[in-house]
């Protein structure tokens, strides 16, 4: 034997070499050797095999030879409980048997079985992997050969691929059948997608791979499948929502509105028929949201001030959010406002235009009528025709005097408004050469106006007045004709037509709405597209009576 190394770590390698051969007395022979059985702890059979080895007897000093060979004896030993375990899907028990574990049904595995033939049906034990033991007194452990059982479908289950109960508007949706009970070959199936739609099958082994469907509109379907055979039946269903992509969602309510009065709150979706819609509504800085499945709700607000609203819309795996600020006043004034019709022509129905038209209305308000700025509201309202709603709230800085006398002093203001807007004195250029005259929907009496350049027309105070003295006449004539022969009641056609003609016949009346796209047009359905719808104006009625 040769052992190299050093003596230390500034040595040099040094090499020893040992010779053995003045210690061993002879080479071994057979004589120098003894049987010796392997065994675990008095078990000689471990893992179905005895083996026999030959090792050198104790004390004896011998040489052994390169070439030669320890002899190795093996035998297979008969099976026992100990060369078994569970099979799949049993469980050991306290008293060391295998029983079926509570998921699993042991008949199962015999769904494929054609009836007439044989299979092999599992006792509940398997031998164990690399176990070499041959088959002996306990063949109750070995699995057992039976004929093909004839029974009735049980267990159906029906599910889908993706293991979930949404699905996407126009995608395929893949349905999985599985039997536990029952002969797939000669077990029908029908499933029947809930939307007049069904299909049938003559055996079960023909859908292993699943059955494709898609849905041309959103709703929620029933879905079953019915598994037949001569024996009987079994049915089971599942309920599948079907949305389509959410784009936007737009939360409406008035911007200013009274104190303890409850507020209406509304959503817009685009498009409008998406599916099953959950909503989550946030009222201020609340952490747990209020759930409906409508989208709308109300609510009260008891404090003065800026109160933030948030609502979530979640659809399929989409959610989206909109949030707007709700300003709250214990009194104020709201007028609806139209401008004439060559500003819808400018509309692009985004809200980014409405907020900076309704900065350039509430500057311009400001400028005519002396309102403190923080005193005027403006709300530009989606749709066509464009319109706006406009609100006077009491002065925050002022404290003194009472409630009655803010109140008049907003009501004094609202006066002042009226005033202005019934003049056409509240205008804006929105570009050289196009100016737009702003009115209030409801004006007081004031002299008419023309709107296109906002000179007074003394034309049509004229025409009005002998239209008025002519009707007059008329009524007089038709009251007294019996008592003055030969006077007929006439008809002034002309003064009709001259007074339909009248070029401010139609000044205060609210443009007609014209074919642009609404700001949330929605759609019938998403596999329609999304087609173009008119909101109407919103007014909001909550100011409180004079």
């Amino acid at each position: 034997m040769t052992i190299f190394g050093h003596f230390s770590h500034r040595s040099e390698w040094q090499l020893v070499k040992i010779d053995f051969r003045s210690i061993f007395q002879h080479r071994c022979t057979s004589e120098d050797y003894v049987t010796w059985q392997l065994h675990n702890e008095g078990e000689a059979c471990i893992m179905g095999m005895k083996r026999i080895f030959q090792k050198l007897k104790a004390n004896v000093r011998c040489v052994k030879a390169r070439d030669q060979y320890n002899s190795q004896m093996s035998d297979s030993c008969p099976c026992t409980e100990a060369d078994f375990e569970c099979d799949y899907g049993f469980e050991r028990q306290i008293d060391g048997s295998c029983a079926p574990a509570f998921w699993f049904v042991p008949s199962a595995t015999s769904r494929d079985c054609t009836t007439g033939d044989t299979f092999l049906n599992t006792t509940g034990y398997r031998r164990a992997l690399s176990n070499n033991c041959t088959e002996g007194a306990p063949l109750r452990f070995s699995p057992r050969r039976q004929k093909c059982p004839s029974r009735a479908p049980r267990g159906l289950q029906l599910l889908t691929s993706e293991g979930t109960l949404v699905a996407t508007l126009g995608r395929n949706v893949t349905f999985l059948v599985f039997l536990e009970e029952g002969l797939s070959a000669t077990t029908s199936i029908t499933v029947d997608f809930g939307d007049g739609t069904a299909i049938s099958y003559v055996n079960m082994s023909s859908i292993d791979d699943g059955i494709k469907h898609s849905y041309v509109k959103v709703g929620i379907y029933q879905v079953s499948a019915t598994a037949t055979n001569s024996l009987g039946s079994d049915r089971v269903m599942l309920y599948l929502h079907v949305s389509c992509q959410l784009e936007v969602v737009q939360l409406l309510a008035p911007s200013v509105v009274l104190q303890d009065k409850a507020v209406n709150f509304t959503t817009v979706l685009r498009p409008s028929s998406v599916g099953t819609v959950t909503y989550y509504w946030w009222f201020d800085n609340k952490t747990e949201p209020f759930v409906t499945l409508d989208g709308g709700t109300s609510s009260t607000f008891s404090k003065e001030g800026s109160h933030t609203v948030t609502v979530q819309a979640s659809v399929g795996n989409s959610v989206l959010q909109d949030q707007m600020t709700i300003a709250v006043y214990e009194y104020f004034r709201s007028h609806v406002l139209a401008f004439s019709s060559n500003l819808d022509e400018l509309n692009p129905g985004v809200s980014e235009w409405r907020e900076d038209i309704g900065r350039v209305v509430k500057s311009s308000t400001v400028q005519v009528t002396g309102i403190s700025e923080e005193q005027l509201l403006v709300t530009v309202l989606p749709g066509f025709p464009t319109t706006a709603e406009l609100f006077i709230v009491p002065e925050r800085r002022v404290k003194h005097g009472s409630a009655e006398e803010r109140r008049a002093h907003v009501d004094q203001l609202s006066q002042v408004l009226l005033s202005a807007l019934n003049q056409d004195l509240v205008q804006f250029t929105l570009k050289p050469g196009l100016r737009v005259n702003v009115y209030a929907t409801r004006l007081s009496p004031a002299p008419l106006v023309d709107a296109s350049d906002g000179v007074h027309s003394s034309t049509a105070v004229i025409m009005l007045v002998s239209v008025v003295l002519m009707g007059l006449a008329i009524f007089v004539v038709y009251k007294f004709k019996r008592k003055i022969p030969g006077i007929n009641t006439v008809h002034s056609r002309t003064a009709r037509e001259r007074t339909r003609g009248h070029p401010h016949g139609d000044l205060h009346r609210r443009p007609k709405p014209r074919g642009r796209e609404a700001d949330l047009a929605g759609a019938r359905g998403c596999s329609a597209g999304l087609k173009k719808q008119r909101l109407p104006a919103i007014s909001h009625r909550h100011q409180a009576p004079r």
